[in-house]
């Protein structure tokens, strides 16, 4: 329990009280915002928060993941719990909250049952694609409020085309609010950097709506807050509308854990730090459960509260569980205070965490991961990294959060198998001047070939998807005039399955009729068990530790071989 501050080290919490004052400062009004996006009463976001901070403060594995209200689950939510309850409004925010504990057993049991393996699915390139395309998606829901616009609903391009035919409905005063805001956001850690600008900017905002009554001059603001502590308890739901929600909750555990996990690693990577995927889920079920039951919304891992923590100097969960501490008072004594809070100072606070998650940089790195023989073995897929990167993110961008994700992976499988079912084939000539060496001639053309025999090395795993064009080449080099032998060095072949190995066995009785000898040299212990378990000529009747030793064995076993 609460792995993150063990070893607290006492130089940490000044950081951590300051980080969560500034999370503090974004999460109110924000919380409040995404339940109007669920479809319930704007306090229900401040009832979901401090028991979603707490819980996974205990049991979750990342050091600064902020868990709470998000944008993504608050939709999701509404879209799940309106189809739910069919018209009945009156069950809309008890469904709500079912929803969230829904949510919160099937993340829990995943985690239980160790299913954070399938994290391990999604790569580097996929959730950097996935982090770029869901911040991009998130901004364009923000940048309509700085301008006092209706921001549109769809896809990132749909909103932005709904921005950009809109854009000569914007209000003068709010545009000047969010530019304010902005440059507070950006140039006030230059000026003063102890300070969290976050904080400055909302009680700026606050304070230029009170000052210059700016409400009753178009200025959009948070509006009317109840105050009181939420009741826990279970939500007035029947066993069969949460056994009815159940398939969907699945849906949005998804979301959310892709969401949390992406989030967690692009900052654990950042410390150097390591994220345990059951333990995410077990961490995101509990909150969920403790939002369902406190009568919130389902809850994920916060992609803009987590880049506002990390900018702020938060290191551990102190900073959730100093988050979930002043939501309480807020309820209690506060809410008053953030009526007054300027819709576009929120979006430019979200803004401003974003932007630096919007990492083109990488991609770039990715697509220049590129060499003319990566080309001219894999051909398209020799970026693999870069597409897979790229259908990630223009996935979350068309198609939404979870569709995205899997494209993504979708897309990056795809490529391992097509570049798996196209392994190098490598001819080897001996290195001169070094004896018993051989390596690539293709990248070392001062290396001999050795005459009347092709020295080949296959540079991956021999599957069912490669066995015939691997055999196909053996064939091709075995063809070529005065070649008698063809020697395979399995060096770099870490694998082979049964229908693989038939094919090698066919291709080796082939040859052997036709008087071309062929045999193996450095064949791992995987691929020695598959062949010697696997009925027929068995390659391995002539197998030589050395690729020299092989050469020389049947260079001596020539008829016409002087030596």
């Amino acid at each position: 329990m609460f792995p993150s501050l063990r070893k607290y080290q006492r130089g940490w919490l000044r950081g951590d009280v300051i980080a969560g004052l500034t999370v503090w400062a974004m999460l109110v009004p924000s919380a409040l915002a995404y339940a109007t996006i669920a479809g319930v009463s704007p306090v229900v976001g401040l009832y979901a928060a401090p028991a979603a901070l707490t819980l996974y403060a205990v049991f979750g594995s990342s050091r600064q993941l902020i868990t709470g209200p998000s944008a993504a689950a608050a939709a999701l939510s509404a879209a799940v719990v309106g189809d739910a309850v069919a018209g009945n409004g009156g069950q809309f925010v008890a469904t709500t909250a079912a929803l969230a504990i829904c949510v919160g057993l099937a993340a829990t049991i995943a985690g239980l049952l160790r299913f954070g393996f399938l994290a391990s699915f999604i790569s580097e390139p996929v959730l950097k694609g996935f982090v770029v395309g869901l911040a991009l998606t998130i901004l364009a829901g923000q940048i309509p409020k700085l301008f006092g616009i209706e921001p549109g609903s769809g896809d990132f391009f749909e909103r932005i085309w709904d921005f950009l035919i809109n854009i000569g409905q914007t209000d003068g005063l709010t545009l000047l609010v969010g530019i304010g805001s902005l440059a507070v956001l950006f140039g006030f850690p230059r000026l003063m950097p102890a300070i969290p600008a976050t904080l400055v900017a909302v009680i700026l905002g606050i304070g230029a709506v009170e000052i210059f009554d700016l409400g009753a001059h178009g200025v959009a603001i948070v509006g009317s807050i109840d105050a009181g502590l939420p009741s826990l308890a279970l939500p007035d739901v029947s066993l069969g509308r949460f056994g009815g929600l159940a398939a969907a909750a699945l849906g949005v555990m998804l979301v959310g854990y892709a969401e949390s996990l992406g989030t967690a690693k692009v900052y654990a990577q950042r410390e150097g730090e390591e994220i345990d995927p059951n333990r995410e889920l077990i961490g995101l079920g509990a909150a969920n459960l403790g939002a369902g039951i406190s009568g919130g919304f389902a809850v994920n891992g916060s992609l803009s509260k987590t880049a506002v923590n990390s900018t702020a100097g938060g290191r551990t969960q102190l900073v959730g569980l100093v988050v979930a501490g002043l939501v309480l008072l807020t309820l209690l004594f506060l809410t008053g205070y953030f009526e007054s809070l300027p819709i576009a100072t929120l979006a430019a606070v979200v803004i401003a965490a974003l932007i630096d998650l919007i990492d083109f940089a990488t991609l770039r790195d990715f697509y220049r991961v590129y060499t003319s023989r990566l080309g001219r073995a894999y051909g398209f897929a020799a970026r693999a990294d870069f597409i897979a990167a790229i259908a990630a993110m223009l996935g979350v961008m068309v198609f939404g959060t979870l569709a995205g994700l899997f494209i993504g992976v979708l897309i990056s499988l795809l490529l391992l198998l097509y570049r798996a079912s196209r392994p190098p084939v490598a001819e080897l000539g001996r290195v001169p001047g070094a004896s018993g060496h051989f390596s690539d001639l293709d990248r070392h053309p001062e290396n001999r070939r050795v005459e009347g025999i092709a020295v080949l090395r296959v540079e991956g795993g021999l599957f069912f998807a490669n066995a015939d064009a691997i055999a196909a080449e053996i064939r091709g080099m075995a063809d070529r005039d005065g070649i008698h032998a063809v020697v395979i060095d399995a060096e770099t072949m870490p694998f082979i399955d049964v229908t693989a190995a038939h094919a090698l066995d066919q291709v080796v009785g082939e040859l052997r009729s036709q008087g071309v000898t062929v045999v193996i040299a450095r064949n791992v212990g995987q691929v020695r068990d598959v062949i010697s378990a696997t009925p027929g000529e068995s390659i391995l009747q002539s197998a030589f530790p050395t690729v020299d030793e092989a050469v020389r064995s049947v260079e001596r076993a020539r008829p016409d071989s002087n030596q």
